[in-house]
């Protein structure tokens, strides 16, 4: 968030008149014309110094506003000076809000364009104030409403210790007819790339979500309110068991009771998982919506609505609500991070939203005193009418829209070239209660003769709830399960005992509901009432059945409270069992996606790993399913290029002379030969210069000798050429391949040859021969 400083807050001293003449620039006003409208999160009457506050400025459909202005006063002030203001804003969003450049206490459009909603924080000022009048104009082409009561102005007043804590927020009687059914969805945006600090990894999650529509005589929970066992439970511990309780102990109050799934972990992108939703319905009397959930793990921080009122004032029912939310505390427990130790307030507190300075250690802590970065936002959508309506302002085409329900599609969208078989029938349902549920059918693929036109899916899925219960009949009543039943009636002998269930949602026609809430039945406990006999307790609830479907067995327990007075033995029975029928087990086939496409190989060149996968597309409670889900296979590249090999150079060799000029020679030797384009070898021999002493020059006797021997090579010379050319000559065929090394470490011995290729019969060339080739190889120790 951004806020303002004190540079600017001179600006605001010189452009005093300027902002002054804002709060008189106000167009004709329209009295009872409540299309835009200026909120305070949570609704509260009283405000406490520093706090911060989510101000929202909105329009309701299809109206819109280009431009607005939003100011903070003292109450009786007129805006002329400085301290006229109370408190600071922050800005959200610079794209589309800004403080004012010639009155920059106040905040305005970034960009003037349709918008049907801002939102700024406000920081409320310090003890002492008093009450402040948050006030908003609004610019809509060229008129602009400015309205000093109604819709856009709040007026709040400081909270004082007598106070402190309570809301009382008047909710007014409903005056629309009909019913009207809503969605609820929830949007969680609570994850470790939104709120990094202390994010707990491994659990975070949502708890499921509970909540009802209700009456004003019945609050779920409330700012400034103290958290119920059932909220307390929610807070603390995720389970919504209680809370459901409670709410169904109103049932007069009480519409529909309002639940969701759980969200494990706490945030996954839409396309992986969808939002979890609720469907409910309200009426003239039970208008008002609260729900929660926990934020987990947390001491006792929840996100939620309390008593939103889908009523308007125009007698119709709201067509949509979104509101973004902030976490609050249940001031039942007073850890300050995510997985404190239980720590239980005592006594207790009263539920109050978390703000960012609450404690250093807290996840939201901001030392600048910032607004709490958002972690959920819910959306409340109608999605239909029932019964005659009686809204002053008429329809407009959105809502005439959204009641329209979707027509059922009769005809059958198959390509022809998708051969099937008929449907099979539909599986039983999934809930046994009037829970909503799923049910199932499925087709095989027979034959696809065009492989560029797709394929429906094989299977179909619609919403069903148990036995005797219905959805569609706007005259039905939704009833709870039974509670378990009471103790009877005596302890010896016949007596009776009773149990007793909850409308769950009166019919939506407004009819009253004929079903019997309370039964009654006899019951027997120690049918002898003997000193012979033993007194034991009521038969317990019956056990699960054995079986998820089909027969099985099902057991009940009871415990002896007192053996015979006369001492025998007693013969009571303590454990029951009987049959117990579930519904008929289905041979439903895994429902599988199509395997997808190979993986890379797992490495760039030679022998590798790859992998595909499938999803099990079938729901988890119609059968466990066996088929493998991951596939892997060999895969196989070009082989890896294999450089060349050497081994070290060796010694150099001596100098080839014993005196003067000459050279000398290192070797080394290919350890490896280069394949598959490998680097290819470098030189294996090296030469250098060498120089030994000058030799030294001889008697005339040693020159003759040496001249002697020159003149009689040069001779010999001669005669070999002259045979040559008088003779045919000695061809050779090319050198044969190496033969393999002799050993394969430690130094041995590679040959190769060349042989003859047109012996001579004349004995004068007898030396013509076979000639040898060796070298050394694997010359590495072992």
């Amino acid at each position: 968030a951004k806020g303002f400083s004190d540079e600017t807050l001179e600006k605001a001293a010189k452009s005093e008149g300027y902002c002054s003449r804002i709060l008189r620039a106000q167009g004709t006003r329209r009295e009872g014309y409540n299309e835009f409208s200026l909120r305070v999160e949570g609704d509260p009457e009283f405000y406490k110094p520093g706090n911060s506050y989510r101000v929202t400025l909105s329009a309701a459909t299809p109206a819109y506003f280009r431009g607005f202005t939003l100011i903070a006063l003292k109450e009786g002030k007129d805006g002329d000076k400085e301290e006229d203001h109370a408190g600071t804003f922050q800005i959200i969003d610079e794209e589309e809000t800004q403080f004012m450049s010639n009155c920059p206490v106040a905040v305005t459009e970034s960009t003037p364009r349709r918008r049907t909603r801002i939102q700024v924080f406000w920081t409320a000022p310090p003890t002492g104030t008093g009450c402040v009048i948050l006030k908003a104009s609004i610019v809509q082409k060229r008129i602009i409403y400015f309205q000093d009561e109604g819709s856009l102005t709040k007026k709040i007043c400081e909270q004082d210790s007598a106070s402190e804590g309570v809301t009382d927020k008047p909710i007014l009687d409903c005056c629309a007819c009909g019913t009207a059914k809503y969605r609820l969805t929830f949007y969680g945006n609570w994850s470790e790339k939104t709120h990094p600090k202390d994010f707990p990894r491994r659990t975070n999650h949502w708890s499921a979500i509970i909540g009802s529509s209700h009456s004003k005589n019945y609050i779920l929970w409330e700012y400034g309110g103290y958290a119920s066992e059932g909220v307390k439970q929610v807070a603390e511990l995720g389970s919504p068991v209680k809370m459901e309780e409670e709410i169904r102990q109103q049932s007069d109050e009480v519409l529909t009771v309002i639940k969701a799934k759980a969200q494990w972990p706490a945030w996954q992108p839409l396309n992986v998982r969808a939002a979890p939703s609720a469907e409910f319905s309200v009426d003239r009397h039970r208008h008002l919506m609260s729900f929660l959930t926990m934020l987990g793990p947390s001491p006792d921080w929840n996100v939620g609505l309390s008593a939103e009122d889908l009523c308007t004032k125009d007698c119709g029912w709201v067509q949509k609500v979104v509101q973004d939310l902030i976490p609050w505390d249940a001031g039942t427990d007073s850890g300050v991070t995510y997985e404190s130790p239980n720590k239980p307030t005592v006594p207790q507190e009263k539920i109050r939203p978390l703000t960012s300075l609450d404690h250093p250690q807290s996840p939201f802590y901001d030392p600048e005193g910032g607004s709490i970065k958002l972690v959920a936002r819910v959306v409340i959508e109608r999605i239909a009418r029932k019964g005659e309506q009686c809204n002053i302002v008429p329809d407009n085409i959105d809502d005439i829209v959204a009641d329209l329900a979707p027509e059922e599609k009769e005809e059958d969208d198959t390509p022809e070239t998708c051969i099937y078989s008929n449907w099979s029938p539909w599986s039983a349902c999934s809930s046994s209660t009037c829970e909503k549920g799923k049910r199932m059918r499925q087709r095989m693929l027979k034959a696809q003769l065009d492989l560029s036109v797709p394929c429906p899916d094989t299977q179909d899925f619609q919403p069903c709830m148990g036995p005797g219960c219905s959805d569609e009949d706007g005259s039905t009543c939704m009833m709870s399960d039974w509670i378990t039943w009471s103790p009877c009636s005596v302890s010896c002998g016949m007596g009776t005992r009773s149990r007793e269930r909850y409308v769950k949602q009166f019919p939506e026609d407004g009819s009253m509901c004929k079903v019997p809430t309370e039964e009654t039945e006899k019951c027997i406990v120690n049918e002898e009432c003997s000193p012979s006999s033993c007194l034991v307790t009521e038969w317990g609830e019956w056990d699960e059945c054995s079986a998820s479907c089909g027969t099985g067995m099902k057991r009940r327990h009871r415990m002896i409270k007192m053996t015979p007075a006369d001492g025998s033995m007693c013969k009571a029975e303590t454990t029951e069992a009987e049959k117990c029928m579930m519904p008929e087990c289905h041979t439903i086939p895994c429902l599988l996606s199509p395997w997808s496409e190979w993986s890379d190989c797992s490495v760039t060149c030679g022998k590798g790993m790859r992998t595909r996968q499938r999803m099990l597309k079938s729901a988890a409670e119609l059968g466990d399913c066996n088929e493998e889900l991951e596939q892997a296979e060999k895969c196989m590249l070009p082989e890896c290029p294999i450089d060349c090999e050497l081994t070290e150079w060796s010694q150099w060799s001596e100098c080839n002379t014993s005196c003067g000029k000459g050279h000398m020679i290192r070797t080394r030797m290919i350890k490896v030969e280069p394949q598959f384009g490998g680097t290819a070898c470098p030189e294996t021999v090296q030469r250098t210069k060498c120089r030994v002493r000058k030799c030294l020059r001889g008697s005339g006797m040693e020159k003759r000798r040496w001249k002697e021997a020159r003149e009689k090579r040069r001779s010999e010379q001669a005669k070999k050429n002259t045979d040559s050319e008088q003779y045919p000559v000695c061809r050779l065929k090319p050198w044969t391949a190496w033969t393999e090394c002799s050993t394969l470490c430690g130094g041995g011995i590679q040959e190769r040859y060349m042989m003859v290729k047109k012996r001579s019969k004349s004995t004068q060339f007898s030396s013509c021969k076979d000639k040898k080739e060796l070298r050394a190889c694997n010359v590495h120790p072992c």
